[in-house]
């Protein structure tokens, strides 16, 4: 086995060089193993409750780690040269064994001219398999009139050619693999078709490069040529949580008093008697609720499915970031230390402003935990591979992970100021046209719902991205976005969270979390809108209802809204700034507060 010494990033094991991952390194193309293959003894666990609570059975392991050279006892991962196929720069040979020299094995051809991998691979449309192209197989199948006898017969193994020719055209057409016992040439133009491997006979080994051929399964799914830099050859899913004291959300609590009284049993087996409603009277009016909530709640406990709605990690996190500002001044010294002050007590804002913020936390420190649940490759919708492939009996799955220190800003709006304006015909006619979308796209089902408060509050978090990257001296790939904005739950959210972590070379300064300091959070969020008012693209970005990938943007382009891929939770899609600014037709959530800043400043 050749050794590769190669440095990553933690944060690159987890993506986007993780498990399944096809990688370039030093010239050579490589694939990542599962954790499987991974020494356990030398990747530290890392805790942290409220993930494994999603990803249970199972451990979160970090990759192992070094300070200073690489050597030969360093611990390290598995990486396995993909695609095994190569050609030789220098003579065009096409083969799959690396050479050596001197006794070590070297990326080499017997010429001496270096070995390039093939740029095609082959991957299962729906079971996520990968796998090289069987180039010999293949040069010599076919349905066109040259695939003779001594062309199906020919057994020069070892005689195969990556040939470029100008001659024939250009594109893949150029491009040909040739035989030099049967004189057969085949260009990869008729590699790229989506039946062309499978009317050549090729068939999906049921399996992923590193895996043993003796535990192969049948896989009868088709295989497609794609080149394997294709970003569809790995779609990673991965899980990050804050590291929070759990806290009970509001509708919660409320439930567990209401079930907690004495009288509510006796309501209960009454079953909407005629005592039902003087008890739930009781009870509403020792418990301090309304008295529909009583019997809701009742009427939940005798629902099979428990009536209660799936809530997802952020939900905790909500509950947690109300705590925290209803409290004021932090003097905690954990993980999560957040100075939480109240926009209204701000008199030199404008109204406009201070009217629709709830409050603002200065997040002083925060623990983030991101871990790799697994992969899929070609379509979305394609079989989940997941990251430890290794035997399930007598042990738990061991997930890629790490954990990252930083700070951030947190802002809440003010929820009966939002629930008016989304109530808005003309608002949620806009964000109907990317629910639309979403559902009539498979991959775009795993994205939020774009329901009006989501997708204005993703604008306002990505518009603040871009303008704290001039102020806070980190870049702007370094910021990250926590988008807490749902409409139907009991205890609604609507939030931002603008945060930089990082575990590795690049740490926090403090750079972002003086800025949450209202001084000067407020020209800072006044910047941020005057800076989308006027798009360089305008005004065919503002009058656009269909930007970006599956047209799932409507007024957001790269010139006003888009952020790097790696900060957005969803990629860069939902976005729209006539929901944030208004348009022709549509209120927006922030629409008049730049007008009413020019007043005061004017």
């Amino acid at each position: 086995m050749e050794r590769i010494l190669h440095d990553l990033r933690l944060s690159e094991t987890v993506t986007p060089f993780g498990v399944g991952a096809v990688v370039d390194v030093l010239g050579e193309s490589l694939i990542a193993s599962d954790t499987s293959w991974w020494d356990i003894r030398s990747a530290p666990e890392i805790s942290c409750q409220r993930l494994l609570a999603i990803l249970d059975p199972g451990v979160l392991r970090q990759a192992p780690a070094h300070s200073g050279r690489a050597a030969k006892e360093t611990a390290h991962l598995f990486y396995w040269r993909f695609p095994a196929w190569r050609f030789c720069e220098r003579c065009t040979k096409l083969s799959q064994i690396t050479g050596k020299s001197k006794g070590r094995w070297v990326n080499r051809c017997d010429c001496g001219g270096a070995l390039v991998p093939m740029r095609y691979v082959a991957v299962c449309d729906k079971g996520s398999h990968i796998q090289d192209i069987p180039w010999f197989k293949w040069a010599h199948r076919g349905m066109d009139a040259g695939v003779t006898d001594a062309v199906r017969f020919c057994k020069a193994y070892k005689e195969l050619k990556f040939v470029r020719s100008s001659q024939r055209g250009e594109g893949l057409s150029s491009l040909s693999v040739e035989c030099n016992g049967c004189r057969r040439s085949r260009p990869l133009s008729a590699l790229v078709g989506i039946e062309s491997l499978h009317r050549d006979g090729v068939r999906c080994e049921g399996r992923q490069p590193w895996q043993d051929p003796s535990s192969d399964q049948i896989c009868d799914h088709r295989l497609i040529a794609v080149q394997r830099g294709a970003t569809s050859n790995y779609i990673a899913e991965s899980l990050s949580a804050l590291d929070i004291p759990e806290e009970t959300l509001p509708s919660v609590a409320r439930t567990e008093a209401i079930r907690s009284h004495e009288l509510f049993w006796r309501m209960v087996a009454d079953n909407g008697g005629p005592k039902s409603e003087m008890f739930a009277e009781m009870i509403a009016e020792e418990v301090g609720i309304p008295v529909e909530e009583v019997l809701r709640a009742a009427s939940d406990e005798e629902d099979e499915s428990g009536g209660a709605a799936l809530l997802d990690l952020k939900d905790g996190e909500w509950a947690a970031f109300l705590k925290k500002l209803e409290n004021g001044r932090d003097h905690g010294v954990g993980d999560f230390v957040v100075d939480g002050w109240a926009v209204a007590s701000h008199s030199t804002w404008p109204q406009a402003l201070t009217s629709r913020l709830g409050g603002v936390g200065q997040v002083r420190r925060v623990r983030e935990v991101r871990a790799l649940r697994g992969f899929r490759r070609y379509d979305a919708g394609a079989a989940f591979i997941n990251a430890d492939l290794g035997p399930k009996r007598k042990k738990k799955s061991v997930f890629p992970a790490i954990e990252l220190f930083g700070e951030g800003i947190f802002l809440r709006f003010d929820e009966e100021r939002l629930t008016e304006w989304e109530r808005a015909s003309e608002v949620r006619a806009r964000a109907d046209i990317l629910m639309q979308r979403r559902r009539a796209s498979q991959w775009a089902e795993r994205l939020p719902v774009p329901e009006p408060r989501f997708v204005a509050l993703h604008t306002i978090a990505h518009l603040l991205i871009r303008r704290l990257a001039f102020a806070s001296g980190y870049a702007s790939a370094s910021l990250q976005e926590r988008v807490y904005a749902h409409s139907d739950r009991p205890d609604r959210t609507a939030g931002i969270l603008i945060y930089t972590a990082a575990g590795d070379a690049q740490g926090t300064l403090g750079g972002l979390v003086r800025l949450g300091e209202p001084d000067k959070l407020l020209p800072l969020l006044l910047a941020a809108l005057s800076d989308a008012d006027v798009c360089s693209n305008d005004p065919v970005c503002i009058e656009s209802d269909r930007q970006g990938a599956s047209s799932l943007n409507l007024s957001a382009c790269h010139g006003c809204a888009l952020v790097s891929e790696t900060s957005c939770e969803t990629a860069n899609r939902l976005l729209d700034r006539q929901l944030v600014l208004g348009g022709a037709n549509v209120p927006g959530l922030l629409d008049d507060v730049l007008d009413q800043a020019r007043r005061i400043g004017g």
